[in-house]
């Protein structure tokens, strides 16, 4: 299945009208992701950036390309803080290169105080962690990929 142009123009709709950040979408060997960034601003700039997604889904569909050989996106199911060891002075869960296997558990999410740790969905090599300890991340958004 090819991506063609209305289909991501499509999907960019989708993401602005459902206050999404990312879409991300697997077809074979075909992938396909979009991102929009959450830019905090006066009420009167917020109509800009909700344009941008649907008038530029070229450069989005094209840089799903590089993302594709990243491996299988892990994904907040909530919204909370990151934290990637279960203390401060705890060495991390997982790093980049280490192979894990589906079930494990691979970083903390702080919701409402408290600790809900987050298991892999699939077993395989963590390739990139995308967000780092302490940072605010949102439901659905990318943690870490896992080829």
């Amino acid at each position: 299945m090819k991506f063609d142009i209305e289909y991501v123009e499509k999907l960019a709709k989708v993401l602005a009208e459902n206050s999404l950040t990312e879409i991300s979408l697997e077809d074979g060997e075909q992938a396909i992701t979009l991102r929009k960034e959450v830019v905090v601003a006066p009420t009167a700039a917020i109509a800009t950036p909700a344009v941008q997604p649907a008038s530029t889904p070229a450069p989005a569909a094209q840089a799903p390309a590089a993302e594709v050989k990243k491996g299988k996106p892990l994904t907040s199911p909530m919204v909370g803080t990151f934290y990637s060891a279960p203390s401060p002075d705890a060495k991390p869960f997982v790093e980049v290169g280490q192979t894990i296997s589906q079930g494990d558990v691979v970083c903390i999410v702080e919701a409402m105080k408290l600790m809900n740790e987050i298991e892999s969905e699939f077993s395989g090599k963590i390739v990139e962690i995308c967000v780092k300890d302490g940072q605010p991340v949102e439901f659905g958004q990318v943690l870490m990929y896992i080829e």
